[in-house]
Protein backbone atom coordinates (compact mmCIF):
# COMPACT_ATOMS: atom_id res chain seq x y z
CA UNK A 1 0.00 0.00 0.00
CA UNK A 2 1.13 3.51 -0.80
CA UNK A 3 1.22 6.48 1.56
CA UNK A 4 -1.03 8.52 -0.72
CA UNK A 5 -3.77 5.91 -0.22
CA UNK A 6 -4.32 7.40 3.24
CA UNK A 7 -4.42 11.06 2.29
CA UNK A 8 -7.41 13.41 2.44
CA UNK A 9 -8.02 17.15 2.20
CA UNK A 10 -8.59 18.96 5.48
CA UNK A 11 -9.30 22.71 5.79
CA UNK A 12 -6.95 24.13 8.41
CA UNK A 13 -9.81 25.80 10.28
CA UNK A 14 -11.18 22.38 11.24
CA UNK A 15 -8.08 21.53 13.31
CA UNK A 16 -9.25 21.95 16.91
CA UNK A 17 -7.01 24.37 18.79
CA UNK A 18 -8.63 24.23 22.22
CA UNK A 19 -10.66 21.68 24.17
CA UNK A 20 -14.41 22.17 24.62
CA UNK A 21 -15.57 23.35 28.02
CA UNK A 22 -17.64 20.16 28.43
CA UNK A 23 -15.57 17.15 27.39
CA UNK A 24 -18.60 15.02 26.52
CA UNK A 25 -20.31 17.65 24.32
CA UNK A 26 -18.09 16.95 21.33
CA UNK A 27 -19.61 15.48 18.20
CA UNK A 28 -19.73 11.72 17.78
CA UNK A 29 -19.88 9.99 14.42
CA UNK A 30 -21.00 6.35 14.57
CA UNK A 31 -19.63 4.29 11.69
CA UNK A 32 -20.68 0.76 10.81
CA UNK A 33 -17.41 -0.95 10.02
CA UNK A 34 -18.96 -3.36 7.50
CA UNK A 35 -21.66 -1.34 5.71
CA UNK A 36 -20.10 2.11 6.01
CA UNK A 37 -23.39 3.53 7.36
CA UNK A 38 -22.96 6.75 9.33
CA UNK A 39 -25.01 8.58 11.96
CA UNK A 40 -24.30 11.79 13.91
CA UNK A 41 -24.61 12.34 17.67
CA UNK A 42 -23.09 14.03 20.71
CA UNK A 43 -20.40 12.08 22.52
CA UNK A 44 -22.51 11.67 25.66
CA UNK A 45 -24.97 9.69 23.49
CA UNK A 46 -22.42 6.89 23.25
CA UNK A 47 -24.25 5.26 26.15
CA UNK A 48 -27.02 4.37 23.66
CA UNK A 49 -24.57 2.24 21.66
CA UNK A 50 -23.17 0.33 24.63
CA UNK A 51 -24.73 -2.93 25.84
CA UNK A 52 -24.76 -4.49 29.31
CA UNK A 53 -21.86 -6.94 29.46
CA UNK A 54 -19.63 -4.91 27.15
CA UNK A 55 -16.09 -4.22 28.34
CA UNK A 56 -14.85 -0.69 27.65
CA UNK A 57 -11.05 -0.62 27.73
CA UNK A 58 -9.22 2.62 28.56
CA UNK A 59 -5.54 3.62 28.56
CA UNK A 60 -4.77 5.10 31.98
CA UNK A 61 -1.44 6.65 31.02
CA UNK A 62 -0.77 10.21 32.19
CA UNK A 63 0.97 12.87 30.12
CA UNK A 64 3.83 14.55 31.95
CA UNK A 65 5.00 18.17 31.37
CA UNK A 66 7.78 16.71 29.26
CA UNK A 67 8.78 19.77 27.20
CA UNK A 68 11.77 21.50 28.75
CA UNK A 69 13.36 24.71 27.42
CA UNK A 70 16.80 25.64 28.68
CA UNK A 71 20.29 26.57 27.54
CA UNK A 72 23.71 25.00 27.14
CA UNK A 73 25.87 25.95 30.08
CA UNK A 74 28.96 26.74 27.97
CA UNK A 75 27.45 28.72 25.07
CA UNK A 76 24.01 29.75 26.46
CA UNK A 77 22.46 28.46 23.23
CA UNK A 78 18.72 27.79 23.59
CA UNK A 79 17.93 24.06 23.69
CA UNK A 80 14.59 22.29 23.83
CA UNK A 81 14.19 18.71 25.06
CA UNK A 82 11.09 16.56 24.86
CA UNK A 83 11.32 13.68 27.33
CA UNK A 84 9.99 10.59 25.58
CA UNK A 85 11.19 7.43 27.30
CA UNK A 86 12.37 6.74 30.84
CA UNK A 87 15.30 4.33 30.53
CA UNK A 88 15.82 4.08 34.30
CA UNK A 89 18.41 5.62 36.64
CA UNK A 90 17.39 9.13 35.49
CA UNK A 91 18.39 8.35 31.90
CA UNK A 92 15.84 9.53 29.31
CA UNK A 93 15.58 9.35 25.55
CA UNK A 94 14.54 12.76 24.22
CA UNK A 95 13.83 14.64 21.06
CA UNK A 96 16.21 17.59 20.94
CA UNK A 97 16.13 20.87 19.07
CA UNK A 98 18.42 22.02 17.60
CA UNK A 99 20.05 18.60 17.41
CA UNK A 100 23.26 19.79 15.73
CA UNK A 101 24.23 22.00 18.68
CA UNK A 102 24.53 19.06 21.03
CA UNK A 103 27.37 16.62 21.47
CA UNK A 104 28.20 13.95 23.99
CA UNK A 105 29.08 15.67 27.27
CA UNK A 106 26.96 18.78 26.60
CA UNK A 107 25.17 20.01 29.71
CA UNK A 108 21.85 21.83 29.46
CA UNK A 109 20.43 23.84 32.34
CA UNK A 110 16.74 24.41 33.05
CA UNK A 111 15.04 26.71 35.56
CA UNK A 112 18.05 28.51 36.99
CA UNK A 113 20.00 25.24 37.26
CA UNK A 114 17.37 23.39 39.32
CA UNK A 115 17.43 20.67 36.64
CA UNK A 116 20.34 19.81 34.37
CA UNK A 117 20.67 17.31 31.55
CA UNK A 118 23.97 15.78 30.43
CA UNK A 119 24.02 14.35 26.91
CA UNK A 120 25.21 10.75 27.22
CA UNK A 121 24.65 9.64 23.64
CA UNK A 122 23.57 11.20 20.34
CA UNK A 123 21.13 8.90 18.57
CA UNK A 124 19.33 9.12 15.22
CA UNK A 125 16.44 11.28 14.02
CA UNK A 126 17.07 14.14 16.44
CA UNK A 127 17.15 11.85 19.47
CA UNK A 128 19.58 12.06 22.37
CA UNK A 129 19.98 10.10 25.58
CA UNK A 130 20.48 12.32 28.60
CA UNK A 131 21.07 11.89 32.30
CA UNK A 132 18.92 14.23 34.39
CA UNK A 133 20.49 15.85 37.45
CA UNK A 134 18.15 17.40 40.02
CA UNK A 135 17.26 17.57 43.70
CA UNK A 136 14.07 16.11 45.16
CA UNK A 137 11.36 14.40 43.10
CA UNK A 138 11.60 14.57 39.31
CA UNK A 139 7.85 14.86 38.68
CA UNK A 140 7.70 17.84 41.04
CA UNK A 141 10.53 19.52 39.13
CA UNK A 142 8.76 18.85 35.83
CA UNK A 143 5.51 20.32 37.17
CA UNK A 144 7.47 23.48 38.01
CA UNK A 145 9.52 23.77 34.83
CA UNK A 146 7.96 21.68 32.09
CA UNK A 147 5.28 22.42 29.54
CA UNK A 148 2.68 20.00 28.24
CA UNK A 149 3.97 18.59 24.92
CA UNK A 150 1.11 19.67 22.68
CA UNK A 151 1.28 18.54 19.04
CA UNK A 152 2.80 21.05 16.59
CA UNK A 153 -0.55 21.70 14.88
CA UNK A 154 -1.93 23.25 18.09
CA UNK A 155 -0.95 26.91 18.23
CA UNK A 156 -3.11 28.09 21.13
CA UNK A 157 -1.79 28.10 24.70
CA UNK A 158 -3.33 25.48 26.96
CA UNK A 159 -4.49 27.34 30.06
CA UNK A 160 -5.32 24.22 32.10
CA UNK A 161 -2.71 21.46 32.00
CA UNK A 162 -5.22 18.80 33.06
CA UNK A 163 -7.21 19.26 29.83
CA UNK A 164 -4.49 17.38 27.94
CA UNK A 165 -5.06 14.39 30.20
CA UNK A 166 -8.03 12.07 30.56
CA UNK A 167 -10.05 12.22 33.77
CA UNK A 168 -8.79 8.70 34.58
CA UNK A 169 -5.08 9.33 33.88
CA UNK A 170 -2.91 7.96 36.69
CA UNK A 171 0.28 6.25 35.44
CA UNK A 172 2.75 8.99 34.51
CA UNK A 173 4.97 8.52 31.49
CA UNK A 174 3.38 9.73 28.23
CA UNK A 175 4.58 12.45 25.90
CA UNK A 176 1.14 12.69 24.28
CA UNK A 177 -2.43 12.05 25.37
CA UNK A 178 -4.52 9.04 24.33
CA UNK A 179 -6.93 11.54 22.85
CA UNK A 180 -10.00 9.33 22.35
CA UNK A 181 -10.29 9.26 26.12
CA UNK A 182 -10.43 13.05 26.45
CA UNK A 183 -14.19 12.97 25.74
CA UNK A 184 -15.11 11.07 28.89
CA UNK A 185 -16.23 12.77 32.09
CA UNK A 186 -16.47 11.12 35.49
CA UNK A 187 -20.25 11.47 35.27
CA UNK A 188 -20.41 9.72 31.90
CA UNK A 189 -18.16 6.90 33.12
CA UNK A 190 -20.44 6.42 36.14
CA UNK A 191 -23.51 6.25 33.88
CA UNK A 192 -21.75 3.70 31.67
CA UNK A 193 -20.98 1.48 34.66
CA UNK A 194 -24.51 1.80 36.00
CA UNK A 195 -25.77 0.38 32.69
CA UNK A 196 -23.75 -2.78 33.29
CA UNK A 197 -20.69 -2.06 31.19
CA UNK A 198 -17.37 -3.05 32.75
CA UNK A 199 -14.38 -0.74 32.47
CA UNK A 200 -10.96 -2.35 32.10
CA UNK A 201 -7.63 -0.53 32.12
CA UNK A 202 -4.35 -0.91 30.28
CA UNK A 203 -1.29 1.33 30.21
CA UNK A 204 0.63 2.40 27.13
CA UNK A 205 3.01 5.34 27.43
CA UNK A 206 2.73 7.27 24.18
CA UNK A 207 6.15 8.13 22.79
CA UNK A 208 8.07 9.04 19.67
CA UNK A 209 5.68 7.46 17.18
CA UNK A 210 3.17 10.23 17.80
CA UNK A 211 5.66 12.86 16.65
CA UNK A 212 7.07 11.04 13.65
CA UNK A 213 5.21 11.29 10.32
CA UNK A 214 5.25 8.45 7.82
CA UNK A 215 7.74 9.48 5.16
CA UNK A 216 8.17 6.28 3.12
CA UNK A 217 6.02 5.98 0.01
CA UNK A 218 5.66 2.25 0.62
CA UNK A 219 4.12 2.14 4.10
CA UNK A 220 5.69 -1.26 4.81
CA UNK A 221 9.06 0.48 4.97
CA UNK A 222 7.92 2.71 7.85
CA UNK A 223 9.77 2.18 11.14
CA UNK A 224 7.51 2.08 14.19
CA UNK A 225 9.17 3.09 17.47
CA UNK A 226 8.44 0.94 20.49
CA UNK A 227 6.34 2.09 23.44
CA UNK A 228 6.03 0.59 26.92
CA UNK A 229 2.77 -1.16 27.85
CA UNK A 230 1.40 -2.96 30.89
CA UNK A 231 -1.65 -5.15 31.57
CA UNK A 232 -2.19 -6.30 35.15
CA UNK A 233 -3.84 -9.53 36.29
CA UNK A 234 -7.12 -7.97 37.41
CA UNK A 235 -7.79 -6.37 34.04
CA UNK A 236 -6.43 -9.33 32.09
CA UNK A 237 -8.94 -11.56 33.88
CA UNK A 238 -11.81 -9.18 33.01
CA UNK A 239 -10.81 -9.26 29.35
CA UNK A 240 -10.22 -13.02 29.27
CA UNK A 241 -13.65 -13.73 30.75
CA UNK A 242 -15.35 -11.32 28.32
CA UNK A 243 -13.66 -13.02 25.37
CA UNK A 244 -14.66 -16.48 26.63
CA UNK A 245 -18.28 -15.36 27.08
CA UNK A 246 -18.48 -13.68 23.68
CA UNK A 247 -18.90 -10.20 25.14
CA UNK A 248 -17.80 -7.17 23.14
CA UNK A 249 -14.42 -5.64 23.89
CA UNK A 250 -14.48 -1.96 22.95
CA UNK A 251 -11.17 -0.10 22.80
CA UNK A 252 -10.97 3.58 23.68
CA UNK A 253 -8.30 4.76 21.29
CA UNK A 254 -5.60 3.43 19.02
CA UNK A 255 -3.13 3.13 21.92
CA UNK A 256 -5.48 0.81 23.79
CA UNK A 257 -6.02 -1.17 20.59
CA UNK A 258 -2.28 -1.61 20.12
CA UNK A 259 -1.90 -2.99 23.64
CA UNK A 260 -4.79 -5.45 23.30
CA UNK A 261 -3.71 -6.71 19.88
CA UNK A 262 -0.09 -7.03 21.05
CA UNK A 263 -1.09 -9.10 24.07
CA UNK A 264 -3.31 -11.43 22.03
CA UNK A 265 -0.60 -11.86 19.38
CA UNK A 266 2.16 -12.60 21.86
CA UNK A 267 0.28 -14.42 24.65
CA UNK A 268 -2.54 -16.02 22.59
CA UNK A 269 -4.88 -14.90 25.39
CA UNK A 270 -5.31 -12.01 27.81
CA UNK A 271 -2.65 -12.46 30.51
CA UNK A 272 -0.79 -10.20 32.89
CA UNK A 273 2.23 -8.92 31.00
CA UNK A 274 4.35 -5.90 30.17
CA UNK A 275 6.94 -4.95 27.61
CA UNK A 276 7.52 -2.76 24.59
CA UNK A 277 5.39 -2.88 21.47
CA UNK A 278 6.09 -1.57 17.99
CA UNK A 279 3.04 -3.21 16.42
CA UNK A 280 2.09 -1.57 13.12
CA UNK A 281 -1.54 -2.12 12.15
CA UNK A 282 -2.61 -1.36 8.57
CA UNK A 283 -5.20 -2.77 6.12
CA UNK A 284 -5.19 -6.55 5.80
CA UNK A 285 -4.46 -6.89 9.51
CA UNK A 286 -6.79 -9.41 11.17
CA UNK A 287 -8.05 -8.10 14.50
CA UNK A 288 -8.21 -10.69 17.26
CA UNK A 289 -8.79 -8.61 20.41
CA UNK A 290 -11.32 -5.84 19.80
CA UNK A 291 -14.92 -5.62 18.58
CA UNK A 292 -15.31 -1.85 18.51
CA UNK A 293 -13.14 1.27 18.51
CA UNK A 294 -13.65 4.78 19.84
CA UNK A 295 -11.19 7.15 18.21
CA UNK A 296 -10.63 10.72 17.08
CA UNK A 297 -10.15 12.00 13.53
CA UNK A 298 -6.48 11.58 12.65
CA UNK A 299 -3.84 13.26 10.52
CA UNK A 300 -3.66 12.42 6.82
CA UNK A 301 -1.09 9.75 5.95
CA UNK A 302 -0.55 8.82 9.63
CA UNK A 303 -0.16 5.37 11.18
CA UNK A 304 -3.32 6.16 13.16
CA UNK A 305 -5.54 6.55 10.10
CA UNK A 306 -3.96 3.34 8.78
CA UNK A 307 -4.99 1.48 11.94
CA UNK A 308 -8.55 2.85 11.73
CA UNK A 309 -8.65 1.90 8.04
CA UNK A 310 -7.58 -1.63 8.93
CA UNK A 311 -10.52 -1.92 11.31
CA UNK A 312 -13.28 -0.24 9.26
CA UNK A 313 -12.00 -0.43 5.68
CA UNK A 314 -10.04 2.32 3.93
CA UNK A 315 -12.92 3.35 1.67
CA UNK A 316 -15.36 3.56 4.58
CA UNK A 317 -12.93 5.63 6.63
CA UNK A 318 -12.03 8.08 3.86
CA UNK A 319 -15.71 8.51 3.05
CA UNK A 320 -16.45 9.14 6.74
CA UNK A 321 -13.68 11.72 6.90
CA UNK A 322 -15.07 13.48 3.82
CA UNK A 323 -18.50 13.62 5.49
CA UNK A 324 -16.88 14.87 8.71
CA UNK A 325 -15.26 17.73 6.80
CA UNK A 326 -18.59 18.57 5.15
CA UNK A 327 -20.31 18.62 8.57
CA UNK A 328 -17.50 20.67 10.12
CA UNK A 329 -16.34 18.13 12.65
CA UNK A 330 -13.30 19.20 14.68
CA UNK A 331 -10.15 17.20 13.92
CA UNK A 332 -7.13 15.80 15.79
CA UNK A 333 -6.27 15.86 19.50
CA UNK A 334 -8.92 18.27 20.84
CA UNK A 335 -11.38 17.36 18.11
CA UNK A 336 -14.48 15.20 17.81
CA UNK A 337 -14.87 11.43 18.02
CA UNK A 338 -15.86 8.39 15.98
CA UNK A 339 -17.26 5.09 17.28
CA UNK A 340 -16.67 2.19 14.90
CA UNK A 341 -18.85 -0.89 15.45
CA UNK A 342 -20.92 -3.46 13.60
CA UNK A 343 -24.32 -1.90 14.27
CA UNK A 344 -26.51 -4.63 12.79
CA UNK A 345 -24.84 -7.35 14.81
CA UNK A 346 -24.16 -5.38 17.97
CA UNK A 347 -27.41 -3.48 18.50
Amino acid sequence: MKLEDFNYNLPEELIAQTPLKDRSSSKLMVLDRFTGAISHHEFKDIIDFLNPGDVLVINNTKVIPARLIGEKIDTHAKIELLLLKDCGNDHWKCLSRPFKRLKEGSIISFGNHSVKAEVINKLEEGMVEVKLIYNGILMERLEELGQMPLPPYIHETLTEKNRYNTVYAKNSGSAAAPTAGLHFTNELLKTIQEKGIQIAEVTLHVGLGTFRPVETEDILNHHMHSEFYFLDKKNADILKQAKQEGKRILAVGTTTTRVLETVIQQQKSFKECSGNTNIFIYPSYQFQAIDGLITNFHLPKSTLIMLVSAFAGRENVLNAYQIAVKNKYRFFSFGDAMFIINQKKDN
